[in-house]
This record gives structure tokens, sequence and C-alpha cells, in this order.
């Protein structure tokens, strides 16, 4: 059998089978499109402007690797005119954050960025070992969480950066939105599904480049790069919810490949109905061919209740045995059928309206927060409570 040649070029063999869209691309074009397609979510997003100060969060891992090399590559293509600076949270995890900051140290030269660290034990005096060995492995990911957002918030106030970006792909936006979706956390939702973050709320705004590019692809195109990055797990247990929304999700890709991106544009037009009206989808020109952010050629009809509805709407039916269930989940009734109750009876109760959360500062360390003290701080609280006294 002659080797398939890939379908962009039309000259090279084919090494790379896209998993978003299963297109068979040659290692130049599949990194072309890959670096083309985060371009497009850059400028349709309008995450960046000419001279902007970035801070790359950088853990050493794919995703940030990735990112960091992304960013120079389109910055010195397209001219951003970007200055560039990694900035890393180290949490104080031996065997694990230590040997992944010398990962991102290597990538500081090898981009030639600047780099600042900065220490949970200098932000908050606690590192993750000291937390794990007061409070144990269950719930140690919901401080590593929140502190890590903070650190990053302060990290980039003393670099006097206003713009953070993470290297969050398709795959954890999906994850979140499930997970949000399970809990009924609606308003976070909005949150979630936002390419950009933070801005008029916070002095430091944050975006996701990533937003639509597959972990998958994240890794092929490191592999296919040659990049330099730390692949070990964290030691300590990982977040046993979103491990569970993470297997949900690679079970769905497996039947349909656009399934990620599916979630994450269906969470996208959910967070337009919530109250605090949520934006950050991509521009996205559904007649578009390989560029883009993919999920135009990506998605599948997702019209398939329809279309049954048609096959089926004018075959002979018994009104007698069976209730029609239209495409809403309204079920369609005879209104001869449906006996009359009093008003007062046949009243629902409307709902009140949604109150929205209003920011204000943390009375302690005056960090961005809709209660007096913001959630770093009660956990902080929580943690100098229990710690073990010191005998002089």
């Amino acid at each position: 059998m002659p080797p398939t040649t890939c379908v962009r070029c039309q000259a090279n063999k084919a090494v790379v089978k896209r998993p978003k869209n299963h297109h068979k691309l040659c290692r130049e074009c599949f990194i072309t499109v890959f670096e083309d397609e985060v371009h497009h979510t850059i400028i349709s997003s309008k995450l960046f402007y000419p001279g902007e100060k970035v801070a790359i969060g950088a853990s050493g891992g794919k995703d940030s690797t990735v990112l960091a090399s992304v960013l120079k590559t389109l910055n010195e293509r397209h001219k951003y005119e970007l200055d560039l600076v990694l900035l890393s949270i180290d949490e104080g995890i031996k065997g694990y954050r230590d040997d992944s900051l010398e990962t991102v140290k290597r990538n500081a030269v090898q981009y030639d960025m600047p780099l600042k660290i900065v220490g949970y034990d200098e932000l908050y005096g606690w590192t993750m070992d000291q937390v794990v060995e007061t409070i144990g492995k269950k719930g140690n990911c919901t401080y590593c969480g929140v502190f890590r957002r903070q650190a990053l918030d302060r990290g980039a106030k003393t670099l006097g950066i206003k713009h953070v970006v993470t290297g969050h792909n398709a795959d954890d936006v999906a994850e979140t939105v499930l997970m949000n979706l399970l809990r009924g956390d609606l308003p976070r939702l909005s949150r979630s599904t936002s390419i950009v973050t933070g801005g008029s709320l916070n002095d430091v705004k944050r975006s996701k480049p990533l937003k639509y590019a597959y972990e998958k692809e994240i890794v092929l195109y490191a592999h296919h790069k040659k990049l330099d990055y730390f692949s070990t797990e964290c030691i300590y247990s990982p977040e046993a919810f979103r491990g569970t929304a993470r297997s949900l999700i690679k079970n769905l890709e497996k039947v349909r490949p656009s399934a990620i991106l599916d979630i994450v544009r269906s969470g996208e037009d959910m967070a337009r109905l919530t109250p605090d009206k949520g934006q950050g989808a991509c521009a996205c020109d559904e007649g578009e061919g390989m560029g883009g952010c993919g999920s135009a050629n990506a998605r599948m009809p997702g019209n398939e209740l329809a279309q049954m509805e048609a096959s089926t709407r004018d075959q002979p039916s018994d009104n007698g045995l069976e209730t029609e269930i239209t495409s809403n989940g309204t079920p369609k009734v005879n209104e001869d059928d449906v006996v009359k109750l009093p008003v007062r009876q046949r009243r629902s109760k409307e709902p009140g309206p949604v109150q929205l959360q209003t920011l204000g500062k943390c009375v302690k360390c005056g960090y961005m927060s809709s209660q007096a003290m913001c959630q770093a701080c009660t956990l902080l609280e929580n943690l100098n409570k229990n710690r073990p006294e010191i005998s002089i």
C-alpha cells in the first residue's frame, strides 16, 4: 500500500492523524496548521495589544512549554510586539516541582525570556509539603489550586504585568464545563468558558490562547518540535472529580472526535444564558477550511433528533396510546384531555431574580473577593490554627 499523502500540501508523506478532525498531515503542515489556529484564536479574540508585557504561567509541563514556544514563534512571525516573561510558581513539593523548575529554567534560556519564580513559602508561609503533612492528601488540591491562582496574580504584580496567559487547553475547558454542569454551578460556567477572565474585575487579566487546542495535539506539537518539557504528574492525589470528568470526555472522544470542542461550544452557548452573560467564543466562520480554531470543520451536524422527527412526522400513530414528544422535550397533548384546575392551583411559582456576586477586596490581603476574606486567607487561617506549636 502506498504511503498516505498530506491532505494539505498533497506532496509529503502524512505522519500525523489529527485527533480533532482526523485530517492526515505531514510534520510541516501539522506544525503550521497548529500555529495558525492559535494565531486565529489570538486575533479573533483580541487577546493582546502591541507593546503589551505578558507573563506566561510556566510549570515546565507540556501545555505551558508549548504555549511559550508558540507565542515566541507567533510574536516574531506576526509582529505582535509583545514583551514575554516566564512566571513560575514553586508550590514547595520536593521530588516534583523542584525538578520541573529546572525544565523552566532551561526553557528561559532556550526561548530567551526572563524568568520569575514565586514560592508558596514566601507568599503564605507554607509549602504544599507542609500543607499535606498537616491536613493529609484528601482535599489538598483545593488548597493548592486557590494558592496558585492568587500566586500568579501576585507574581505578575511584582513584575508590573497586568496580563497572564495560561496553558489551559480544550480538554481542560471541556472538563470544567462538565464539572460545573454536574454540580449545577451555572454562574461559574460563564467564567470557565471565557477565553479572558479578570480584566475589569481584577488588576491582572488572564487569557487562554490554547483554549481550542486538543491535549493530544499539544503533545504531538511538542514531539515534532522536539520541545524540552517535564512530564511527571504531581506526587499528591489528583482531583477525583476532575478525573471522573476527564475519563468521561476521553470515552466520548473515542466515539465522536469532535466531542471535546462540542462540549466547549455548548458551554459557551449556555454561558450566554447566565446572569453575567458569558463571552469569549472564538469568532470562527462555519465555512472556513483548515484554518481558524478548527472547531468549525471538526463539528458534526448534531441534528439527528430533528431528522428523525422529520422522517416520522407523517407516519400514522395512535393518539389514544401515545404522547408525542417534540425536540425541546415538551409533551404535545390534546387540550380537550386536560383537566381544568382553578387558577390558584395551576399557577407555578415564578423564580426570583438571580443575585450576582459583588467583588470587593479581602480585608486581610487586599486580593479580590466576593466575601470579606478571600478564599486563600480563609484556608490559611484554618492551616495556622492547626500549625503545631514550636517549643524554643
